[in-house]
Formats: structure tokens, sequence, C-alpha cells
């Protein structure tokens, strides 16, 4: 009998999680099987009790369930911190993780980019922020963080010790920083004109990560390049998150590089 695992969101439509989890099983010979599901946040208690109930060996949560799962999973320290989970444990129990932050840092190692001690620059304070934010915090980078309202800036920065600001100082602050990452949906399909920032204010000794992933090339990273930075697509954070989700499901080194494949070909088609 297999084991079933999914991804809770809504929309869920443009996961690519399906595909990508769904090679990992069958790359490792096991008998699983990954579905997405469009869940409600306030239909979320009785999906996650269905699902266990069910049998599920664990499930993903994407927008907007990461914080509502807070009040019904038991979190770890970290996902607690940061007031969001995106992946949820039924050995046990209802456990509940945040693999977000873990996936952005992998991802820049794996272009050999190292956070700690350098000047990182993130934009927006929502859920997928906060993860990036504790993690870079914990690897030693120096953090400002710029959003549009700024008294979330100011608040997440407080949390890891960091600097709050508003987006009208964005221009100064990219010429101060070394990492520049995107935590927002700007610039995501179908809007894929839109950029939170343009070549004139970039430089080339920066690094520019947009965790968007469709496009693959975005507007931001566009322009970045025409500055002459280094770029980093969302593909390998959504690999490395989905990565660390499965290593906690099944206890198995994950086959990254099939995963990465599944996910470039989905974007592909």
């Amino acid at each position: 009998m297999k084991t079933i695992y999914g991804v809770f969101g809504d929309p869920i439509e443009h996961s690519l999680s399906p595909q990508m989890h769904n090679a990992a099983f069958q790359a490792l010979g096991l008998e699983c099987e990954y579905y997405a599901f469009r869940v409600t946040r306030d239909k979320l208690r009785d999906a996650l009790v269905g699902a266990a109930a069910l049998g599920f060996g664990g499930v993903n949560l994407t927008i907007p369930l990461k914080e509502k799962a807070l009040e019904i999973v038991e979190p770890d320290a970290l996902s607690r911190k940061i007031g969001a989970v995106n992946t949820i444990d039924f050995k046990g129990g209802m456990r509940g993780y945040n693999t977000d932050g873990i996936g952005a840092v992998l991802a820049l190692k794996d272009k050999e980019i190292e956070v700690r001690g350098k000047n990182v620059l993130l934009v927006g304070a929502g859920g997928a922020a906060r993860a990036i934010a504790y993690e870079f915090a914990q690897e030693g980078a120096r953090i400002t963080i710029a959003n549009r309202t700024i008294q979330k800036a100011v608040s997440l920065a407080k949390e890891v010790g960091g600097i709050g600001v508003g987006l009208d100082l964005l221009g100064e602050l990219i010429q101060d920083s070394e990492i520049l990452v995107n935590s927002t949906s700007v610039g995501m399909y179908p809007k894929i004109n839109e950029t939170i920032a343009t070549a004139e204010i970039m430089h080339p000794g920066l690094v520019v990560f947009d965790i968007v992933y469709n496009p693959l090339e975005t507007r931001l990273l566009q322009e970045a390049k025409k500055a002459g930075a280094k770029t980093v697509n969302g593909v390998m954070m959504l690999v490395y998150q989905g990565a660390e989700a499965f290593r906690i499901w099944t206890g198995q080194n994950p086959p990254i590089k099939i995963m990465e494949s599944a996910v470039r070909e989905a974007l592909e088609r």
C-alpha cells in the first residue's frame, strides 16, 4: 500500500512540488505518491486531521496556510520563532517544521555563496522573509530588511538583530549590500515585467537572489545581469526546502539532482 504525501494551499495549481517529490520517490524506489490539494484557511484543521486519519506520511503547506498551522500542529522551536510552518510530519502526532530558510541558505551555497559576515538586504517581511531572516541570522549575516510597511520590517529586524527600513531607501541600501534577496512575489508569473530594482541601482559586486522561480529568469535577474551582478533564481530554494522535508518524512537522503531536473522540466513545459 502506497504512502500518500501532499501540498495544501489556495491557490495550488501552480505548485511544482508533486513533480519534484514524485521524481524523488520513484528514483529511490519508495512506495509513495505526492499530490496537490486545494485547502482554504478555514478548512486547514479538518484537512490535517483527515490526512492524519487517512495515514498520510506528511504534507507541505503553502500560501495562505503557513501561519494558520501554528494553531493546529506541534511546531518545533524554529518554526515557532518564525511564526510559520511549511512541513508537517505525522509520525507520532502532527509535528510542524519550517524548511524555507535552510532552503535559501543551501541555494546560495549551491552557487558557492556564503552569507556569513555579508551585508544582506532582504526585501519583504512576510512568511518567506521571516524564515530566511532567521536562518541567515543564524549563519552570521548582517541583515537589513526593507518592506513597504516599515513597522513589519522593524519588528522582524528586531527579532533577528538587524535593521528595518522602508522601500524608499532601497537604492541607497543596495549600494552598500553584498547580497540582495527578493522574498516577495514581485515579478512572479503572470506579472513578469515587475521588479523591485533595476540595473541602475545595482553594482557588479552584488549577488541578486530572487526566490521567485516562475519565470526562471525574472525581470529582477535580467536587470541584475545588465549591472554585471551574480544571479541566483528560486529553483534551488524550492528544491532544497523540499529535500529537507523529504528527509524529515523518510529519513533518507533525497536525490537533489533528480528533484532539480523535475522542477526545471516542469517549468520548461
